[in-house]
């Protein structure tokens, strides 16, 4: 079944587009305006749009197009209009239409249309969902989950989680989230990005055991389920971030992990305990364990 918006002024030219799509079974939902359209189209996700070209008011069809071409949206739509003319159909698809209608016209010929609109959109390999061990984002419904439970993000700690997706398993400094992220330059040793991040870190990974949000001491973030960080070759340490759980690490075991590094260490505080640089190597004990070790 199509999800389908009609946006159409003529009564019932929008009431023929509509019984014959409910009649395929289908669901159609008509706006009979501008203002209307551009509300419902930005609300939904739907497979296809059949617009109005001449719209009464100030938003027309084309001003809808171009609009939510540059919202970034990619719902195909078919354009339907009276003017018939080659610049007027060309006028249209450069507005960002996907195809052009000229009226009057046959509902046989629409569904065709329609449904070629909607096989292409389907067949477009574009990544939709991005995911990272259990944690799940779906780029068109925007809808973020992990291990089945859907978390609640803020549009800035969307587009932060997207990005470091976008580059799981390997470190993304503060710069690269500065420029990706919040569009602009400043410099990178503010604490604006540590804030975004300890919120997004709250949010992904309280209440799960596999930490997926890692700190790299003097580098950045990475995103990684397994922990790891790829193509990093620090002299200090190489980024392998090993995290343990305190449930089931004790003091005299870390002790001796450190012992057997036979190098020297570097305590770093972070939000969630802290991380020990040693031989090449790095962890990330938390705060139970962390306290134990750093005033040994």
């Amino acid at each position: 079944m199509w999800h389908c918006l009609v946006i159409e002024d003529d009564y019932e030219n929008a009431r023929y587009i509509a019984n014959g799509l409910n009649e395929l079974r289908h669901d159609a939902v008509v706006c009979g305006n501008g203002a209307d359209g551009m509300r419902r189209a930005c609300e939904e996700q739907w497979d296809i749009i059949i617009l109005d070209r001449m719209l009464p008011g100030n938003i027309d069809g084309l001003s809808i197009l171009s609009t939510l071409r540059a919202l970034g949206n990619k719902t195909p739509v078919l354009v339907l209009s009276a003017l018939s003319g080659v610049d007027e159909r060309v006028r249209g698809l450069k507005s960002g239409g996907d195809d052009y209608l000229t009226k009057p016209f046959a509902f046989s010929e629409l569904i065709a249309r329609i449904e070629a609109l909607i096989r292409r959109a389907g067949s477009d390999d574009t990544i939709k969902q991005l995911r990272v061990g259990d944690l799940t984002l779906d780029l068109i419904s925007r809808k973020v989950e992990r291990g089945g439970k859907l978390i609640n993000l803020q549009p800035r700690e969307y587009r932060l989680l997207v990005h470091m997706m976008q580059n799981a398993g390997n470190v993304v400094t503060r710069t690269m989230l500065l420029e990706s992220v919040w569009d602009y330059r400043f410099d990178p040793q503010s604490n604006v990005i540590d804030v975004q991040i300890s919120r997004l870190r709250r949010k992904i990974d309280t209440g799960f055991q596999t930490q997926l949000i890692h700190t790299v001491w003097g580098e950045g973030y990475v995103l990684s389920a397994q922990g790891q960080a790829s193509g990093q070759d620090n002299a200090h340490h190489d980024s392998s971030i090993c995290p343990f759980s305190g449930s089931d690490m004790e003091f005299d075991f870390l002790s001796t992990d450190i012992q057997l590094w036979n190098a020297g260490h570097l305590f770093h505080p972070d939000p969630d305990g802290i991380y020990l640089f040693a031989g090449g190597r790095c962890a990330a004990f938390p705060i139970a364990a962390a306290n134990r070790v750093h005033h040994s």
